[in-house]
């Protein structure tokens, strides 16, 4: 053998080596975190459910920035409120993009989901065309529930810490084989939507909404039918599922703590008397949102957040954050620190009774200790549609505790009230109680005929399919042409 092909069979061995030792380790200038494997480095201490109660017990040993390293990826979590604001705000050039997430984005989205985009210029003509047609939109699928439960799974995590996997072949990997029948049948449903307004345009029976604005912006823009189809499909998932959640969070949390719909209920009676709330009726109704903002905090969708990705290394708190590095911002970490608020599980929307602020003002206070909750994002990837939520989740709230009691259900057996858990919930992307007992009864038979009334007032806005014919005012966000 010649010295040559020696020296670089030697090489090549060091080389691997060297990886092998080192993979899986978290350098000394890194942030702390809980001590690794070689090879694995903190992946066996990852919990297979409620991730978000582990990462709040790492955030209280290692501090308000520690680091997981997964295989080959660094985790950075940020843990505290002025954490926040100091990376994925002030520093938001360069925390803006988005890891890679190959369940989520490759296969389940086939790389046009906007909510997984990297900080391109795609996104950015994105986000600029999504103030232009931002609509409250009511739909549900299961197709959303699989998606969540799917990019949540641990399955998906070990494909984005160990990228060699993804080289299997589908019969190892039913999870991919499944993922693609799953955008599929996705594709499918946003396609059908966006074409059929296409289609209605040109015979002019379109509807207001959202995707006849996309319609009007490809045009000038020139991007294609799939993206626009995934523009319009990921503004209606934002819009129902997230508003969805946070409503029945908030009814668990006025079954297990009944006295707070009792109090919001004698203000909503002096308020509103026997006339439905609507939107006139904010400024004056502070527990009501109270309870909104409340709801957020206590019971918040995104309990990890969605992550952010660092494009260059940077330097925080004395510690080197390296460029690729995730960025993971501890919603629940942060929105259940005792210091922060105090008896953080008890719901009480009077911790809000002096805070006027709507979520975008709070989500742009300079003072990182009067932003309420952190549901909406943070950065240039913020939320756009957070204005919306604040309107749906007030006409819900106070129109479920004007119309509604809300009672603990009684077990047959024990004839014992039935208090929910309020751990027991949903795994995946994004968390929601899972289903609870609960009685749920008009106040009066007045209240039961106006809800009935108003009903089917609504209903006459609706054409066959039960679409809006019409929008009702309280929905309009923008004024269409």
């Amino acid at each position: 053998m010649s010295p040559f092909i020696l020296y670089g069979f030697w090489s090549l061995l060091l080389f691997v080596a060297w990886t092998v030792r080192n993979l899986g380790r978290r350098p000394q200038e890194y942030p702390p975190g809980p001590p690794t494997l070689p090879l694995i480095g903190n992946l066996h201490l990852m919990p297979k459910k409620n991730g978000h109660l582990q990462f709040q017990k790492w955030a209280q040993k290692y501090g308000p920035v520690y680091s997981l390293v997964l295989g080959t990826k660094v985790f950075v979590v940020l843990s505290s409120d002025q954490a926040i604001k100091d990376l994925l705000d002030k520093r938001s050039a360069i925390y803006s993009s988005r890891p890679e997430v190959y369940m989520g984005q490759e296969i389940l989205s086939g790389g046009l989901r906007v909510l997984f985009m990297g900080y391109n210029d795609t996104w950015r003509m994105i986000r600029k065309l999504a103030h232009s047609i931002l609509n409250v939109t009511v739909a549900r699928s299961q197709i959303f529930e699989r998606f969540s439960e799917m990019t949540g799974s641990s399955t998906a995590a070990l494909l984005d810490v160990f990228p060699i996997l993804r080289r299997l072949p589908d019969i190892l990997l039913p999870i991919r084989r499944y993922g693609r029948q799953i955008h599929e049948r996705e594709r499918e449903l946003f396609m059908h939507h966006y074409t059929t307004v296409k289609q209605k345009i040109k015979d002019g029976t379109a509807y207001p909404c959202a995707s006849r604005d996309l319609v009007n912006l490809q045009a000038q823009q020139g991007f294609s039918d799939e993206l626009a189809a995934y523009m319009a499909g990921s503004l209606l998932q934002a819009g129902s599922e997230t508003t969805a959640a946070i409503l029945v969070g908030f009814v668990q949390a006025i079954v297990i703590f009944p006295e707070i719909a009792s109090t919001a209920q004698v203000e909503l009676d002096r308020v509103c008397g026997n006339r439905i709330p609507d939107l006139n009726d904010l400024s004056r109704l502070p527990y009501i949102r109270g309870c909104i903002k409340e709801s957020l905090r206590w019971m918040p969708t995104d309990v990890l957040g969605v992550s952010h990705s660092v494009i260059r290394d940077d330097e925080y708190m004395g510690y080197r954050i390296p460029k690729g590095a995730t960025v993971i911002f501890n919603v629940w970490a942060v929105q259940n620190d005792p210091l922060r608020h105090p008896n953080p599980r008890v719901f009480d929307p009077t911790r809000w009774i002096n805070d006027d602020q709507n979520s975008a003002e709070s989500a742009t206070n300079p003072d990182a200790t009067r932003r309420d909750h952190f549901v909406f994002g943070a950065g240039r990837r913020i939320c756009q549609g957070m204005h919306i939520a604040d309107r749906s989740l007030f006409l819900g709230i106070s129109r479920l505790l004007w119309a509604f009691d809300f009672r603990r259900a009684v077990d047959q057996t024990t004839k014992k009230e039935i208090v929910p858990d309020m751990n027991n919930v949903s795994q995946g992307l994004f968390i929601c109680p899972n289903p609870f007992p609960a009685n749920i009864v008009p106040r009066s038979a007045q209240k039961a005929s106006q809800v009935r009334d108003e009903w089917a007032k609504i209903s006459k806005l609706l054409d066959q399919n039960g679409q809006w014919a019409e929008v009702p005012e309280a929905l309009i966000w923008k004024d269409y042409e």
